[in-house]
């Protein structure tokens, strides 16, 4: 009978290498998260966020990367909502991508900023027009009795117009601003390459070799 213990199997999708690396983070992301995408992986843009509330113990989940640039990378959520109630109280955060098909991840940390209203406003009227309601309808983490309750909430919000939403104040947009990254490839016998950028004085981004 195979344990737990006895779970295990080979990483030998490719291997990485300092020479193969874009000396820009963001970039090498981009590169990733687009091999990703047209292998058709599933969720490719889901990433594991995590944070801490106020007495330091640590909270995850998954949510989905709605954008990539130079200046961080974002999604959107309920501000009142577990996460939202934890970064307010520690605006830091990580990120953790994993594509188990390419035996690939990164983690990501760094502050987390709000985004602006008008970043909000217009991400949430480009949702399906379902997807508005329910976000309109849910208060994000808070309890309630059964789901028949959320779901007469969601139609009592259709009645009131069934063509459109108003955005709720409290649903928004955050952004990470990466201060660190780690590259990490999964290779034969647990001999894994892992790279890490971080950054010096003057702001340029440094690569390091970690050991497995």
């Amino acid at each position: 009978m195979t344990t737990l213990a006895d779970t295990r199997r080979e990483y030998d999708f490719s291997s990485l290498s300092k020479k193969q690396l874009n000396q820009n983070p963001v970039e090498q992301m981009k590169l990733w998260l687009d091999q990703a995408k047209q292998a058709e992986f599933k969720d490719a843009t889901c990433m594991t966020l995590s944070t801490t509330d106020k007495n330091g113990m640590p909270d995850s989940r998954i949510v989905l990367l709605k954008q990539i640039d130079e200046s961080g990378f974002s999604w959107y959520t309920n501000y009142t909502s577990h996460k939202g109630q934890q970064l307010l109280h520690n605006p830091q955060a990580c990120l953790l991508f994993y594509w188990r098909d390419a035996d690939r991840q990164v983690k990501i940390q760094g502050q987390v900023e709000k985004l602006s209203t008008k970043e909000a406003e217009e991400y949430f009227h480009s949702r399906p027009l379902d997807s508005q309601f329910s976000a309109a309808a849910s208060k994000q983490s808070q309890p309630i009795g059964s789901r028949k309750q959320l779901e007469d909430k969601l139609e009592q919000l259709k009645k009131t117009n069934a063509n459109t939403v108003d955005r709720p104040e409290s649903w928004g947009g955050y952004r990470l601003l990466p201060e660190s990254f780690e590259f990490w490839q999964g290779r034969e016998n647990r001999l894994h390459d892992r790279f890490t950028y971080t950054k010096d004085d003057s702001g340029k981004w440094l690569i390091t070799r970690l050991q497995p």
